[in-house]
């Protein structure tokens, strides 16, 4: 099987295709007026909480509030979250509250009267790696079918120091050797911490992290995409 990456770059927007065989499978277009928004990390304000909705309004600067639902709230340990704590009872009410700050990540655009989809279980990819804060564990994509190779990309991972939270060993990683995966490794740490240490100085509504533009995207995402769900 052959696949091709055609990327197309014009002032207004970018298009990439991937072909296979000779076969369109997938075209991606980004405008330069209107970036997409998903994987970007905002420090958010809960405006309305919706019991018999199960979810929350979340303020992040758009024009319209994002959207978050109580199966997307990840409890981070203390201090990886900016905010007030909640004393609350049950369901959305128990993970959230009117007024907290919150950090969040876009996980579908806006589209039409809809806000964007939120979610706080935030994860950070790079080439070969994707870093998901408050998890502990190491999974390696399901697409590296040699258990040789898993066990060697998992013990790379343990040998870099993975430090505080999981890793999904993306399927790029394939052959990757010892010292690029510690390199991804660190400059996810790295992009954490920044993240961080922005969270607790930026007023509310701020953007913490832009993912890359399309093309970028593309180049580091199609070789293992899908990778967070894919992986045990």
């Amino acid at each position: 099987m052959t696949e091709e990456i055609l990327i197309n770059v014009t002032p207004r927007e970018t298009r990439v295709a991937v072909v296979e065989n000779g076969v369109l499978q997938e075209l991606f277009v980004e405008r330069a007026s209107k970036r997409g928004l998903v994987g970007n990390v905002y420090k958010g304000r809960v405006s309305r909480v919706l019991p018999g909705m199960q979810a929350a309004f979340v303020d992040i600067g758009l024009d319209r509030a994002a959207f978050l639902h109580a199966s997307d709230i990840q409890l981070l340990p203390p201090g990886d979250e900016p905010g007030r704590e909640c004393r609350v009872e049950e369901g959305i009410s128990a993970l959230c509250c009117e007024g907290q700050e919150i950090l969040v990540q876009v996980v579908k655009d806006p589209l039409g009267t809809k806000g964007a989809r939120l979610t706080t279980h935030i994860s950070l990819p790079s080439r070969y790696l994707v870093f998901i804060p408050g998890m502990e564990y190491v999974g390696v994509s399901q697409r590296i079918e040699g258990e040789s190779e898993r066990n060697r990309l998992r013990e790379a991972v343990h040998s870099a120091g993975r430090g505080e939270g999981g890793i999904i060993v993306r399927t790029a990683a394939e052959g990757a050797n010892a010292t690029a995966i510690q390199s991804d490794l660190e400059f996810l740490h790295r992009l954490w911490g920044s993240i961080r240490e922005r969270a607790k100085t930026e007023s509310v509504k701020a953007i913490l992290y832009e993912d890359l533009p399309l093309m970028m995207r593309c180049l580091r995402d199609l070789g293992g995409g899908g990778d967070r769900k894919g992986a045990h």
